[in-house]
């Protein structure tokens, strides 16, 4: 079944079968592996990409679903020179991952987050964040680029 949408600003047709999952077309179909399959239940947060430019989880979503909208993946947030996005470089820079399993979604979550809630406190970033698990942190740095990377996109 070919599902016409665009990714990353990327008009593309995804020839699948009806019951695939967003999360298995992006990685299988077009290639794009930076958004993780944790979890395969909505729990873990790994393959966060933004939908219509809202956070979901696209083990979640169906392919069908999708056709006709616009969905990002952490593939699609630097710029096209190359350059990150704040929230991108604000993980780097804060140190704010361990093994990166994780940090693809955490950054698309904390995108949409800061995109919602400018003004964020610590409690509120943690929060929000809730969904998404890191099994190698404590969060504090990924709270702490969280901070810097909303000051860096107002």
């Amino acid at each position: 079944m070919p599902v016409e949408l665009k990714v990353n600003g990327r008009a593309v047709t995804v020839d699948a079968a009806p019951n695939t999952l967003l999360v298995h077309a992006l990685r299988e179909h077009l290639r794009l592996t930076g958004t993780h399959v944790g979890c395969d239940t909505a729990q873990c947060g790994a393959c966060t990409v933004h939908l219509d430019g809202k956070a979901i989880k696209s083990c979640n979503v169906l392919l069908a679903q999708v056709a006709g909208r616009e969905v990002t993946t952490i593939e699609g947030m630097a710029a096209a020179d190359g350059t990150m996005h704040p929230m991108q470089a604000a993980f780097k820079e804060c140190h704010g991952l361990q093994c990166g399993f994780c940090t693809p979604g955490m950054v698309m979550s904390a995108v949409d987050l800061c995109q919602r809630h400018p003004g964020a406190n610590e409690a509120q970033i943690r929060e929000q964040l809730e969904g998404n698990l890191c099994r190698c942190t404590g969060y504090h740095n990924i709270v702490k680029a969280v901070q810097q990377g909303a000051a860096a996109m107002k």
